[in-house]
């Protein structure tokens, strides 16, 4: 994560000095983009159009030249200073006027259209930058393999990358527009697009999103169909609620008319601004979920382990295994049985779980069971029966591990929606591990995937709302500068 915001500020800075190195060299002149709609209705003949600076020492003027739709005058700064450029017709009478400003840097600024010398290179280094950002992440995210994979800025590389990518290519467009036709499409919507880039990619992602929903809704709905109705039963249904409720909420505001004062709009472009941002953090948040989950869930590990966890989870009294644990031995099984026929080497398989209440015996106790049940000798069986939760189960498991294979490489098997995150336990407990998952019932996926991403969240929920909050800032200030 350091290495790739490294990444992001030297390319940052990078484009900054280009824009600098450009604006002294080849973006010198200033080329005012003035619809030809201005002298057309009064003048015959808009190629006669004459322009006039109100003080030559501040503002040198070029011969206009007539584009399609617009004219262009270019313009060299002087001293600094304001001044009015008039426009005369072909009989010599005037026919509107416009401001422009010297700054100190010789830059002239368009106080009607908020241009600038060298305001197309910034486009272009910001839409760049955007790209670039999301080329970054792309790269972080593909080049996490094996155990590395199990990590929190998978998460963040993989879901922020679609909203970096989604950026750069709207500002591509934009950019493209203004070198087209600066006129129609001035710095002023280009300002527009940048500060509400939050805004646009909630919008863009609607459809998306709201078909998400529905799908979580509906598993949910086959889900209480099955088992009783209670809060961890129900956490996808409510966040699909919570997501088309918050679209809409998103639309409202994007759609509804206003009239004021610029400071009250600015305000109010900020508080819609910081409202799509939380929206669209927690959109991106659960996307890198999405993506990180299921690859993790369809990962294949090479058939080189040493040791095989198995994570456990409540069975039933007589001792048997319900469906859900079942699937997570049966998967470490499989592994195990293939890995000794295609390469002969035969695993170390560490059934991991403590006796929890109303259990009869500790899970790893059941799950011993039903391995030698299954022909698995108990020679290669190394029980762990003290761990209460995930992170015990990988911290625990790794005591037995250095004893008996301190650089073994190591697999764990659990229940697919739950393989991301038992990777991120593994880490947190220094234990290098990949992992396999059991299949279940398409039902019950969705929402028990909702609680991993829940469990995720809030262990790091100070970071979360950190980084959140920088966001916030970011596109708060933003919004009332721009």
């Amino acid at each position: 994560m350091k290495q790739a915001a490294k990444q992001i500020a030297a390319c940052a800075l990078l484009l900054i000095a280009v824009c600098a190195v450009c604006r002294l060299t080849v973006f010198r002149t200033y080329n005012a983009a003035i619809p030809i709609g201005m002298g057309e209705e009064r003048s015959g003949s808009p190629g006669k159009i004459r322009a006039e600076s109100g003080d030559p020492d501040v503002l040198r003027l070029g011969e206009p030249s007539m584009r399609s739709g617009y004219m262009t005058v270019p313009m060299q700064a002087g001293k600094e200073g304001r001044v009015n450029v008039r426009f005369f017709d072909q009989d010599g009478e005037e026919i509107g006027y416009q401001v422009y400003r010297v700054g100190r840097l010789g830059t002239v600024f368009d106080l009607q259209t908020d241009g600038f010398t060298g305001d197309t290179a910034v486009l272009i280094a910001v839409t760049l930058f955007w790209l670039i950002v999301s080329a970054i992440m792309l790269w972080h995210y593909f080049q996490a393999k094996g155990a590395s994979f199990y990590a929190y800025s998978t998460i963040y590389f993989s879901g922020f990358s679609i909203f970096a990518l989604v950026t750069g290519f709207v500002m591509l467009f934009v950019t493209a527009r203004h070198i087209v036709n600066p006129a129609s499409y001035s710095m002023l919507s280009a300002y527009g697009t940048i500060n509400r880039a939050a805004t646009r990619f909630m919008l863009l992602t609607m459809p998306l999103v709201l078909v998400f929903a529905v799908a979580m809704g509906i598993s949910n709905v086959a889900l209480l169909r099955h088992e009783r109705p209670q809060l961890q039963n129900v956490l996808s249904l409510l966040f699909g609620f919570f997501l088309i409720a918050g679209e809409i909420v998103g639309v409202l505001l994007n759609t509804r008319d206003f009239s004021g004062s610029e400071w009250e709009g600015r305000v109010r472009n900020t508080l819609e601004n910081v409202y799509a941002t939380v929206f669209v953090y927690v959109e991106c948040m659960l996307a890198g979920s999405v993506i990180c989950g299921v690859k993790a869930a369809k990962h294949q590990p090479a058939l080189d382990k040493d040791v095989i966890i198995i994570l456990g989870c409540w069975f039933r009294r007589d001792g048997t295994l319900p469906p859900l644990l079942r699937g997570r031995v049966d998967r470490a099984i499989a592994f195990w049985r293939r890995q000794k026929e295609e390469s002969g080497r035969e695993a170390v398989l560490i059934p991991s779980g403590g006796q929890g209440m109303n259990e009869t015996m500790p899970e790893a106790e059941a799950m011993r069971r039903y391995l030698i049940s299954q022909d698995i000798p108990e020679s290669v069986i190394r029980p762990e029966d003290q761990s209460l939760n995930t992170y015990q189960n990988m911290a625990y498991s790794k005591k037995i591990i250095d004893e008996i294979a301190p650089e073994g490489k190591v697999v764990y098997a659990t229940t697919n929606y739950h393989v991301f995150r038992s990777g991120v336990w593994a880490a947190r407990a220094g234990l290098r591990a990949e992992g396999i998952g059991g299949k279940t019932k398409w039902w019950y996926w969705p929402n028990a995937f909702m609680r991993e991403c829940v469990g995720l969240m809030r262990y790091r929920w100070k970071q979360e709302l950190a980084l959140l909050a920088a966001l916030i800032v970011f596109f708060g200030v933003l919004s009332m500068i721009l």
